[in-house]
């Protein structure tokens, strides 16, 4: 008996045109460019994760600067204070402290100031 294979292709195409249900024109209508946005999709994503962390340490890097400029105190006289008084917290935090918690904040400049 011949063994057809066309359940598995269909249930292979319909979660691939799922995957490519909001591009444009033929490449979420044909089967072979619809493949082919896939990949490239999802190369795509792929980089774009390792890029997200770059970018998200430079915004925190930036917030920072800003908050210890108006302070009176560079960024980097600021990390430097921190670390020479065994301050461990990581740019994430510190941008979070100088948003929502200025308070805070105040007291880790005085201490890198008087560290440094």
């Amino acid at each position: 008996m011949r063994v057809k294979n066309s359940v598995p292709k269909l249930r292979s195409k319909r979660r691939l045109m799922r995957k490519v249900k909001g591009a444009r024109g033929g490449r979420s209508k044909l089967l072979k460019t619809a493949k082919e946005t896939l990949i490239r999709a999802e190369a795509f994503a792929t980089r774009h994760r390792r890029t997200k962390k770059r970018t998200m340490r430079s915004l925190w890097i930036v917030r920072i600067n800003a908050a210890c400029r108006n302070r009176g105190i560079t960024y980097g006289r600021f990390i430097d204070g921190l670390k020479k008084s065994n301050v461990d917290l990581d740019r994430k935090a510190l941008s979070e402290l100088a948003i929502r918690d200025t308070a805070a904040f105040d007291q880790l400049v005085e201490l890198a100031k008087k560290a440094s």
